[in-house]
């Protein structure tokens, strides 16, 4: 396997384990499940066949060397040995959603447009259906699912010679998401990446018995590598599935851990909370997570509630506190830049809050302390990461003081693709816009700096009002968004909150209208000590949210702004 031992055995990814040809198979590459079907089984030889016969393919359509390529199917198969086929031709392949119901079709084209423009794309293979209305808006070449297929039909395994890249080449893009272009594409040599992937596995041990399941986009950060190359480059199986079906039937990721061993599992935190409340009792019962190592919390703010509520709901299942396990990650460093040691659970830090928001301290209470706010520790740096936390002007600053967080590692980005005009590091150091503190050696996150509202002289801290938010009765959970608004005569920053409600016809009465807002800001208050000063209900489709599916904060105060009456 790969490890900070063997790493110098592997010079790129083509050396992926999945793709050696030798005479012991070894594990499956990786099992598809979907819900009410038989799981698709692909054997590494049958892994290797289908990439190859890609890449081919891939060669009939005058792909070469160099060239970007935006993969935006489904997530399915097709994806996945796209991606491995871009490899082996040398193109430089990047995952892309494709349009769903969930996102704004004009947004999304204008983005996809951008891309093509500030990146140079080749081409882009996404579904039959999309691709001529994208081919419009586009300047590059468009290709369907069966155009490609054809293309893979006609093409011989012989009719290309396999790029053999030079490790610090690129090796693909990741896209942050975000709702105005997508304009930086994170470009991660073949170098970077399998010092993360060797570094990483280290951190949660990985051994040649584990098994990866995840539901989770390939186009993000947490899904690409975690849930997707690791396994592969690694040569453990990978259980996978689609995200649109997970979210639909949440308990297809259990079924899959119980039938498959699963044992390493990635989740945002919203899926903690999602998986206890709507896995009903009758879908879980017999299932066992017994066989789990890790489910690693990332990507999003960890709270301890969500732990807890995921505990409690599946403790009957198997489930050991000490699997719950957390990492501060992204894309800028491949992935993983934290983690909770195996074996330990992810250590609580209870801290002031009131301190916190006015003094920027994370000063330790007691649990029973009236300010007491509990915060989830993120682990410690994996091996060949440093972090720090610097002020704004960049100087670091003591533990406990909370500040902006810089890393330093040996899986950094390249730079950011085509884009000459945006430095990433200041003095060898990348500032990563998250907010947090080091107590003990271990890293806490408590927001984005860019997100941050000072009101009437506290720092708060957008997610934390959130949450509170989402467990209020008619308001659909992970549906809502908090900002900052600036009101010259209170001369601070005032609090909006907007919420989806669960049920739309709500909006139609005005006396179930009236008594959700208030029951918002009596919770708030209640909760946080902090005023909500509005409060917008809206139904389906109104919040606006990012590639990734995340609610985007900045244009949905753009949009609510621009709604709100003089």
């Amino acid at each position: 396997m790969l490890t900070p031992a063997s790493r110098p055995k592997f010079q790129t990814l083509l050396d992926a384990l999945v793709l050696c040809q030798d005479l012991n198979p070894g594990p499956e590459a990786i099992i598809y499940v979907e819900t009410d079907k038989p799981a698709v089984h692909i054997s590494r030889a049958q892994f290797q066949e289908a990439v190859h016969s890609y890449a081919a393919g891939m060669k009939k359509i005058n792909l070469k060397p160099r060239d970007l390529v935006v993969i935006a199917h489904t997530q399915n198969l097709e994806s996945i040995f796209a991606f491995w086929g871009a490899l082996l031709v040398g193109a430089i392949p990047s995952m892309f959603p494709t349009l769903t119901e969930k996102l704004d079709a004009e947004i999304y084209m204008r983005n996809l447009a951008e891309l093509v423009r500030l990146s140079d794309v080749r081409v882009i293979l996404t579904t039959d259906e999309f691709a001529p209305e994208l081919q419009r808006r586009v300047t590059c070449q468009t290709i369907g699912s069966q155009h490609l297929s054809q293309s893979i039909t006609k093409a011989e395994t012989g009719d290309y010679i396999a790029h053999q890249p030079d490790p610090d080449e690129i090796a693909f893009l990741q896209h942050s998401s975000g709702t105005t272009g997508l304009q930086k594409g994170v470009a991660l040599s073949h170098r970077s990446v399998l010092n993360q992937l060797a570094n990483y596995g280290q951190a949660i041990q990985l051994n040649q018995q584990d098994v990866v399941v995840s539901w989770l986009p390939l186009y993000h950060d947490m899904g690409l590598i975690a849930g997707f190359l690791l396994p592969l480059v690694q040569g453990i199986p990978l259980v996978l599935m689609s995200p649109f079906d997970w979210v639909q039937h949440p308990a297809l990721l259990f079924q899959a851990i119980h039938d498959h061993r699963g044992t390493l599992c990635w989740l945002p935190n919203f899926a903690y909370n999602h998986c206890a409340r709507r896995i009903r009792q009758r879908d879980s019962e017999g299932l066992s997570l017994g066989s789990m190592r890790l489910f690693v919390n990332c990507s999003e703010p960890v709270y301890h509630e969500s732990h807890q509520l995921f505990y409690q709901r599946f403790a009957p299942n198997g489930l050991q506190p000490e699997m719950l396990s957390v990492s501060f990650a992204m894309a800028e460093n491949t992935f993983g830049v934290t983690q909770t040691p195996p074996g330990q659970t992810a250590k609580l830090d209870i801290i002031n809050k009131s301190q916190l928001e006015k003094e920027g301290q994370a000063q330790p209470v007691s649990a029973d302390h009236p300010q007491a706010q509990t915060r989830v520790s993120c682990g410690p740096p994996i091996q060949g990461t440093a972090i720090r936390v610097v002020d704004d002007v960049g100087r670091p600053l003591p533990e406990r003081a909370v500040g902006e967080v810089a890393i330093q590692s040996d899986c950094m980005l390249t730079r950011y693709y085509q884009r000459p005009d945006l430095n990433p590091f200041q003095d060898g150091w990348y500032l990563t816009g998250d907010m947090g503190y080091l107590a003990n050696g271990e890293l806490y996150i408590v927001g984005r700096s860019k997100d941050l509202i000072i009101n009437a002289g506290k720092n708060i801290y957008p997610q934390d009002i959130e949450a509170i938010v989402n467990e209020v009765p008619g308001v659909h959970p992970g549906r809502c968004v908090v900002f900052g608004v600036p009101d010259q005569k209170e001369g601070t920053e005032l609090i909006a909150v907007v919420a989806q409600v669960k049920q739309p016809a709500v909006l139609k009465d005005l006396q179930q209208r009236q008594k959700i807002a208030r029951s918002i800001r009596q919770e708030v208050v209640r909760q946080s000590l902090v005023t909500v000063s509005y409060v917008h209900l809206v139904g389906p489709k109104w919040l606006i949210k990012t590639s990734s599916g995340k609610i985007a904060r900045s244009a949905n105060r753009e949009k609510w702004l621009a709604e709100k009456p003089a």
